[in-house]
């Protein structure tokens, strides 16, 4: 029996080209990550303007790196890609929540289902520290308005089933986030502040 060289050396430099992608794939995934959370910690300070122009490096350097996992998509689905997905999402919904009272779509940040919904269920962490924030500054309307969208948000997710998987742990998280503020909310209102 007689080997194909060419062959092997073809699969060589496949797996050797993959080893490749999948290090610059990490590394990027990582600076994305990081970026991400920058920017909700530049939310959380008020600073828009930067999170703003974070935002738009954020969605280029996400692009880049899905683009490189097409030719390998067992990477795509690797941890890191995923976990940066899942918080730039969070950064980019915080962002929208806090500038313009909205929240983008699945669509509109282009990533998976999954990872969109992992990413709105953190969210909600940002949210109640915010809103515990502007309770402190007595900037009541602000904490309602985040009361309001996690109790919208919590009924939306609620129609889903999720099992037992990572995101039923991250939704079961919005439950405890929610309690915190609706405790916050209730002392507002025994001290008549709203």
């Amino acid at each position: 029996m007689i080997l194909n060289k060419a062959d092997f050396k073809k699969l060589h430099d496949e797996l050797e080209e993959a080893d490749s992608q999948r290090e610059h794939i990490i590394k990027e995934a990582r600076d994305v990550l990081k970026g991400s959370k920058t920017m909700i910690y530049s939310v959380q300070r008020n600073e828009l303007n930067h999170a703003g122009k974070l935002k738009e490096e954020l969605k280029k350097d996400l692009k880049k790196v899905v683009e490189k996992c097409r030719k390998f998509p067992d990477l795509y689905y690797s941890g890191s890609i995923k976990v940066a997905e899942q918080e730039f999402v969070e950064a980019l919904c915080f962002y929208e929540f806090v500038k313009n009272k909205s929240l983008p779509t699945v669509s509109d940040l282009g990533v998976t289902s999954e990872n969109y919904l992992l990413g709105l269920c953190d969210l909600s962490g940002e949210l109640t520290r915010k809103a515990i924030n502007a309770s402190i500054k007595e900037n009541y309307d602000e904490t309602l308005a985040i009361w309001e969208f996690l109790e919208t948000l919590y009924g939306e997710l609620m129609r889903f089933d999720f099992r037992n998987s990572e995101l039923r742990r991250k939704f079961d998280g919005i439950k405890y986030d929610l309690q915190k503020i609706e405790n916050v909310v209730l002392e507002l209102k025994l001290k008549n502040k709203v």
